[in-house]
């Protein structure tokens, strides 16, 4: 499992089960009563229809937190340059989309945890498109004044990686690229759920990425810089291996980078206090905990990671070589459980890297200079991304494309109902 994907979800935590109920109860009577009212206004205008389509939000962009602007900024950005009027909603209070002068994409706080369970609940759009999963699974309830839902992702990995039924419930998944397709099919097999539109458009912010990178070089520098970017939990690496593989960096002689998920300080705090007061910034080693991650993976001539979906981002936009620790992957509560086959991306690592184990670390020097120096590593950098990462350059342009066409058949469907009725 890739720890990073629970922060994904909106905290059970902060809700409780008489929370569940009362927020039930509220959604209940008020489509009870929005139903008693339209039926008032159909009676006081001599029989005409209500247009409630008219009422509805066209797009609603749902973030549960600020990370995931990345993910949302260039698809606002084209909806904005389109003159198309949406929603984005988030969970953060300081999201930096509440700074953007849009004039047609409205970028509104709607609360946390609680709050924001209840605004959703309620909600009342044409199309929710979201990267969070778990919907319609823990408090996270589908309106029944929304007409469809569309997850789209913020890795290039996998689609399997959600606790069960992360995606369950979704109506559509935009997906990065063709890798992710196989995935979501056999969760639907094994869950017994109907098949889910999937479309293909790539992932944004890879595109934004990528077009920093063509305009940044990588910076000079005598000696190779290693990045050390593990996941958080007790199968990544700092759990498992701790001083004994920054021991085995630092005696190579290469410049070490260490970027801990940002998890780590949260859920590993004894740990990373520990590891950063035995291993202090110096010459030996640097610490990075930068917002923005795209310097120092312009910078980094190798990384060395364990399942962690920067693994992608790195190879993928930056084509350098990855080494990968084999850890133990436990998927007991992922969707991935329901699934026969190994997930893709552990397939992709050994194209276009090097596995490490424990009894490797007297050899990490001579490892890292032959991943450097491995031609065939690029060959398997190009079929990844190719499978991953379709639409290159376009992907915010071929999502609103699928959004606008979306709307366009559920306009249309409203249309024939109102006919027959």
């Amino acid at each position: 499992m890739d720890p990073s994907n629970l922060s994904n979800y909106i905290d059970p935590g902060t809700g409780s089960m008489l929370f569940s109920l009362l927020i039930g109860v509220l959604s209940a009577g008020y489509f009870f009563f929005r139903k008693y009212i339209i039926k008032l206004k159909f009676l006081a205008s001599g029989g005409a229809k209500a247009e409630e389509s008219s009422q509805r939000i066209p797009y609603v962009v749902f973030s549960d937190h600020k990370r995931y602007w990345n993910v949302f900024e260039p698809i606002c950005d084209e909806l904005e340059r389109r003159g198309i009027e949406a929603k984005y909603w988030t969970c953060s209070p300081d999201d930096p989309a509440l700074d953007k002068p849009y004039e047609h994409v409205s970028c509104e706080f709607i609360g946390e945890g609680n709050g924001a369970f209840a605004r959703l609940n309620m909600m009342h759009a044409d199309i929710c498109l979201s990267t969070t999963p778990g919907l319609d699974v823990l408090q996270w309830k589908r309106s029944k004044d929304v007409s469809w839902y569309a997850h789209v992702f913020h890795a290039a990995c996998t689609a399997a990686s959600y606790r069960m039924f992360g995606l369950a419930f979704y109506d559509a998944c935009l997906v990065t690229g063709e890798n992710m397709v196989g995935e979501i099919r056999g969760l639907e097999r094994a869950q017994k759920r109907p098949p889910k539109e999937i479309e293909a458009v790539g992932c944004t912010y890879m595109d934004t990425m990528l077009a920093r990178h063509q305009t940044t070089p990588h910076p000079e520098h005598e000696k190779p810089t290693v990045l050390l970017a593990p996941t958080w939990g007790s199968s990544g690496i700092l759990a498992r291996y701790g001083s004994s593989i920054i021991d085995a960096l630092i005696d190579t002689g290469y410049d070490i980078v260490v970027r801990p998920h940002p998890q780590s300080m949260t859920s590993e705090k004894a740990m990373m206090d520990d590891l950063m007061k035995r291993y202090p910034d110096g010459e030996s080693i640097e610490w990075n905990f930068d917002n923005d991650n795209f310097d120092i993976l312009n910078r980094a001539d190798i990384m060395i990671s364990d399942f962690s979906g920067v693994i992608f981002d790195y190879a993928l936009v930056f084509d350098r070589p990855i080494i990968y620790t084999e850890a133990a992957y436990d998927d007991d509560e992922l969707d991935s459980a329901w699934l026969d086959e190994p997930l893709w991306k552990f397939q992709a690592y050994t194209s276009f890297g090097l596995p490490l184990s424990e009894s490797d670390f007297p050899r990490m020097r001579e490892m890292i200079d032959q991943a450097l120096s491995d031609e065939g590593i690029k060959a398997g950098i190009a079929s990844a991304r190719d499978e991953a990462w379709v639409h290159r350059g376009e992907s915010a342009s071929v999502t609103v494309d699928y959004l606008v066409r979306k709307r366009d058949e559920l306009v249309a469907q409203y249309e024939d109902e109102a006919e027959e009725k």
